[in-house]
């Protein structure tokens, strides 16, 4: 295996416990009994991030961290003071990067306006909120703990914290929805104004309270006019479509899920919580940490390790980068995947064949018709 150049290093961290479990919801996520033990997990999340300091050392040392990403659960039930506390604790640990973006996801239920300018004296740069819908009929079928009033509250909290930047998520695609409701959710979203909007579809995922009882969900030529009616509405009021769910105002990118796309590497510290980490020697490591807050907290943090061997990385990296609406640096996948350019000649000329891609001499670049044809394009890149 050929060396590796590093990529930006990123670090998630995972807070699991939620108010209740929404239908759809298929994370890694706890509904809160009693007290959340938040001093205790803090604690171990900071033992957590030393131990793997220390095991994938030869990797990070010399790197300081890109981003940081708090996500869960809903890890707004944390304090201000946990959450400074749990920061600067990373930071003795590992250096950041002077202008360093740290995202915290938060339920607009949980929301209040102290709140948010705590986290952002915590250090907190990017609030992530999980409004969903606007509509209060599909954020009660959906299970959230919000109403729509109190969604565009904690929006104008967090215009008034100090905040460099605020992401809102939406879905599209829900029970029962129609065209003019999706259409109504995304205009009100417009509204409020957000540097960034993550806008999705719903998916029944296993194992979730909709795979057992399946809600009725739009077809697929109700899903198409939503989307392209909605990316046109997006389109107008200046959003830039990065991504296949991501919208931003210029130079408001959510720079630690850019980082993900682009292969990057990244820590992962807390239940569930899975990582990435790339070694000069050509290695690449992917690992995940134990699940159940129970097993954790009893200090049994890795769960499992594995190498993602040189057939696996053409898929891998594609899988991540084809995400992107970005030209994709051929550089790129030689410096962070360790394989040449004729390891894969065949698929991109199948690619190429199909119109899925377009090629200069340095990029590629997915094309529409490869967007609409995405997980074809991504299988020929499978070991075979």
């Amino acid at each position: 295996m050929n060396s590796l150049q590093l990529p930006p290093l990123s670090l998630y961290i995972h807070i699991p416990w939620c108010v209740q479990k929404c239908p759809y919801c298929d994370f890694n996520s706890h509904a809160q009994k009693g007290q959340i033990p938040e001093q205790e997990y803090i604690q171990h999340l900071l033992q957590d991030l030393q131990q793997d300091l220390q095991h994938y050392k030869h990797s990070v040392q010399d790197r300081t961290l890109y981003s940081i990403f708090i996500g869960g659960g809903t890890p707004s039930l944390f304090s201000a003071e946990g959450i400074q506390q749990l920061l600067s604790g990373v930071e003795q640990l590992i250096p950041f990067k002077s202008d360093i973006e740290i995202t915290l996801e938060a339920n607009p239920g949980t929301a209040e306006a102290e709140r948010f300018k705590g986290y952002v004296k915590a250090g907190v740069t990017r609030i992530s909120m999980g409004i969903q819908s606007f509509n209060d009929d599909k954020l009660k079928r959906l299970g959230r703990i919000h109403n729509a009033q109190e969604a565009k509250s904690a929006v104008n909290f967090a215009k008034v914290s100090g905040l460099k930047s605020f992401n809102l998520d939406l879905m599209h695609g829900l029970p029962n929805q129609t065209l003019t409701e999706a259409l109504d959710d995304l205009k009100q979203a417009i509204k409020l104004d957000p540097p960034h909007l993550s806008w999705y579809q719903l998916t029944i995922e296993p194992n979730t309270m909709f795979a057992y009882r399946p809600p009725v969900l739009p077809d697929d030529d109700e899903l198409w006019d939503i989307f392209e009616q909605g990316h046109q509405l997006l389109t107008d009021a200046g959003y830039v479509q990065y991504e296949t769910s991501a919208y931003a105002k210029p130079d408001f990118q959510c720079q630690h899920n850019l980082n993900y796309w682009r292969f990057g590497d990244y820590l992962a510290i807390g239940c569930g919580a899975h990582g990435k980490m790339s070694f000069e020697n050509g290695d690449i490591l992917r690992y995940s940490k134990t699940k159940h807050p129970k097993g954790y907290m009893r200090g049994e943090y890795l769960y499992e390790e594995k190498h993602v061997v040189a057939e696996d990385r053409p898929f891998e990296f594609f899988m991540n980068r084809f995400r992107l609406l970005e030209a994709v640096p051929k550089a790129e996948f030689i410096q962070f995947t360790g394989l040449r350019e004729k390891n894969i000649r065949e698929q991109i000329q199948w690619a190429l064949g199909k119109n899925y891609i377009v090629e200069t001499h340095h990029t590629w670049q997915v094309t529409k018709k490869g967007k609409f044809f995405l997980n074809e394009l991504l299988e020929e890149f499978l070991p075979k």
